[in-house]
């Protein structure tokens, strides 16, 4: 009986995993946009590239080139947009790299579905990984963040400013912004 319902939790995550992807994936050109722009304030979001992530092999289409260094995606329910430098220090992560140091800044001001906050390659809540859900919010990557002095507790209040993935190589502040 308990494989059973373990099964069939599995299944179901399974199919929203795929009801998800689907969704992002047939969503028009127009709409995809929108929302991407939407993670970043609009005199940011106006003029950044578009790039629709494949979630599968982590490669990107461009939808749309900008002209501020910005560039904006959708990542399964997840928007965001990042700087040159944001977005090197998360494609390091992405491919277990060493990220950069330089200072870089990140929108995303939908919030997030949550994440764990002390493993950055943690896909699902465990009751050991600290998920955490935060709000609105900007990121900042890079050396800097680290001096900034936000709590690295494992599980923060995520109405105030904290370092994810504290003692890592992809520590980065996490401030939480009002509500567009």
């Amino acid at each position: 009986m308990r494989a059973l319902s373990l099964m069939f939790t599995v299944a179901v995550f399974l199919l929203m995993t795929a009801a998800v992807l689907s969704a992002q994936m047939q969503m028009s050109d127009s709409d995809y946009t929108q929302k991407a722009m939407a993670a970043a304030p609009p005199a940011v979001g106006q003029d950044a590239t578009i790039v629709r992530m494949d979630m599968s092999s982590g490669s990107m289409q461009t939808l749309r080139s900008g002209t501020n260094g910005f560039s904006c995606m959708v990542m399964g329910t997840e928007a965001m947009c990042n700087d040159a430098n944001s977005m090197a220090f998360f494609g390091a992560m992405m491919k277990h790299q060493t990220p950069t140091d330089k200072t870089g800044i990140s929108y995303m001001l939908l919030g997030d579905d949550g994440g764990s906050n002390t493993d950055p390659y943690a896909r699902d809540k465990t009751a050991d990984n600290h998920w955490i859900v935060t709000g609105p919010h900007i990121m900042l990557t890079g050396a800097a963040a680290k001096t900034m002095g936000f709590t690295e507790a494992k599980d923060p209040d995520p109405g105030k400013p904290y370092m994810m993935w504290a003692g890592t190589p992809y520590e980065h502040a996490m401030i939480p912004v009002s509500a567009k």
